[in-house]
């Protein structure tokens, strides 16, 4: 028999804390960087006029997965999430189904994770207060592991004023719900909205301050204005898929950004690069382009399998054969 168990959302997301998210998700980005892991390009099928379909592979230590998951923005208005969708963790060795997780909180999770792991490696190294602006589920969760990296104060900031300060409360001391130019003016922002309309401009930069942009991730998407991004030292999660599909795509096609001017962020995990601390004398301006790697859902499949075999977590099963 091969009985294969399944986690839900609220299994994944009791089952890997912010804490183990962000553990896991730097171990990627580096053995990623190393050759270790590898991941193929993501996949896009279109479903016009609705969305569209995602597959991300990747393998490492042993282990395969594959993210299927969409993004189709007319589904709260039907009742139903954005994001749908599952993550199905193999043996790499022998094929065998490992684990099947809920995708939605695995995103949740790793983009969060993502969020404080740049934020540690590339803003300044006085920084203490953190800005998020969108406080949706992914931006939620990148609130939550920004406090469990260590940022112990912050400002987040959502249309909806409500989620804002429950998100807010939630948080604790030293969080608090404020205005989009008040969470801009924090140390370290993050931007997790829609990425339908930009809500960063080159009037909101100044020295000293890291914008990490997650919320394009995809073709047509953007939180910032082309100046903006043309304005900061740069960095990214994957240059294809950033230059192609993320925030830098924009400046790429008008010709304001080259590959030359970003550097990954494994680069930087790894002990290859610096991250840039000054521009012109003064305090550099960084800005992370996230677009979400299978590495890191792998990162996340593989943290809730190893608590999965060591009896921390419980799930329900699905016979296969």
């Amino acid at each position: 028999m091969l009985d294969v168990p399944v986690l839900d959302g609220a299994a994944v997301l009791a089952t890997v804390s912010p804490q183990a998210a962000i553990e896991a998700v730097l171990e990627a980005f580096v053995r990623h960087r190393r050759g270790e892991w590898v991941m193929p390009a993501k996949v896009y099928l279109p479903s016009p006029g609705f969305g569209d379909f995602r597959a991300m592979p990747a393998r490492g230590d042993g282990l395969a997965m594959l993210k299927w998951i969409s993004s189709f923005p007319q589904n709260p208005a039907r009742g139903l999430p954005t994001v749908l969708g599952v993550v199905l963790l193999n043996d790499a060795e022998t094929s065998e189904p490992l684990l099947v997780l809920d995708a939605g909180a695995v995103t949740a999770l790793r983009t969060g994770a993502v969020a404080a792991v740049a934020s540690r490696a590339l803003a300044a190294a006085d920084a203490t207060a953190a800005g998020v602006v969108g406080c949706g589920v992914n931006g939620a969760w990148a609130a939550r592991c920004l406090r469990a990296g260590g940022w112990a104060e912050g400002v987040v900031t959502d249309p909806r004023t409500g989620v804002a300060e429950t998100l807010a409360e939630e948080l604790g001391a030293g969080w608090r719900a404020g205005s989009l130019a008040e969470a801009l003016a924090q140390d370290a922002v993050s931007c997790v909205t829609p990425g339908a309309a930009e809500v960063v401009t080159e009037a909101d930069l100044r020295p000293g301050l890291h914008l990490n942009l997650l919320g394009a991730d995809g073709p047509g998407k953007a939180e910032a204005t082309v100046d903006a991004v043309a304005a900061c030292e740069l960095f990214c999660d994957e240059w294809e898929q950033a230059a192609h599909g993320g925030e830098l795509t924009r400046a790429v096609a008008a010709g304001r950004v080259t590959r030359e001017q970003v550097t990954d962020l494994g680069a930087v995990l790894n002990g290859e690069r610096q991250a840039c601390r000054t521009r012109d004398g003064l305090p550099a301006t960084t800005l992370f382009d996230s677009t979400g790697l299978a590495i890191q859902d792998l990162a996340i499949a593989r943290a809730a399998h190893h608590a999965l075999l060591g009896g921390a977590a419980a799930g329900q099963s699905v016979r296969l054969r």
